[in-house]
């Protein structure tokens, strides 16, 4: 009966933690387009008073969703 239960807990741990990594994966996909799309709203002048030169956007987008 416990190696029953033990299968069963891991299969709960293993389906929770799947659904956790769809949820971050999510999260910082939404990061990503948000920073895209505000970056790219902005300005020339904008976003050389921010320091970024248009070609960056792509990477200052990705690097605040996947770095940290």
């Amino acid at each position: 009966m416990s190696y029953t239960s033990t299968i069963n807990v891991g299969l709960a741990d293993r389906i929770r933690g799947f659904f956790a990594e769809l949820g971050e994966r999510s999260r910082r996909a939404q990061t990503y387009r948000t920073t895209f799309n505000e970056l790219n709203a902005l300005s020339g002048r904008e976003l050389a008073d921010l320091g970024i030169h248009r070609s960056e956007i792509k990477r200052v987008a990705y690097e605040a969703a996947y770095t940290a």
